[in-house]
């Protein structure tokens, strides 16, 4: 299960209002990152085979291949003097990178490359 904290859910909800009400939020991971796996979110529709989650309201999509590797995740969204966004806290990285937009887990190290 993925989690959306209450900063998160609405953001997510006044971006989802300027959409199609079918979207929800779209939460996978990709090779790359300088930990090895990158982080990604896009507002998007149901494909099949996704593991979709009802959270605050709602739809979260995660892809099979993301799912354990984001698996008990919770998304923040962050208003800071380093940045304002989204921010992923996700129980099975054991490293992260500086920017904490990449990390790796236990088992996988991923492809590490740029943090671009």
């Amino acid at each position: 299960m993925v989690t959306l904290t209450d900063e998160a859910a609405n953001k997510v909800k006044d971006l989802l209002a300027e959409t199609d009400a079918a979207m929800g939020l779209r939460i996978f991971i990709k090779p790359g990152g300088c930990s090895g796996f990158s982080y990604g979110m896009a507002l998007d529709v149901r494909k099949d085979f996704d593991r979709v989650l009802m959270n605050r309201g709602i739809q979260v999509l995660i892809d099979e291949e993301s799912a354990p590797y984001v698996e008990g995740s919770e998304v923040d969204y962050v208003e800071g003097l380093t940045g304002t966004g989204f921010k992923i806290y996700n129980p099975n990285a054991v490293s992260t990178c500086g920017c904490g937009s990449s990390f790796r887990t236990k088992d996988e190290a991923g492809v590490p490359g740029s943090c671009s």
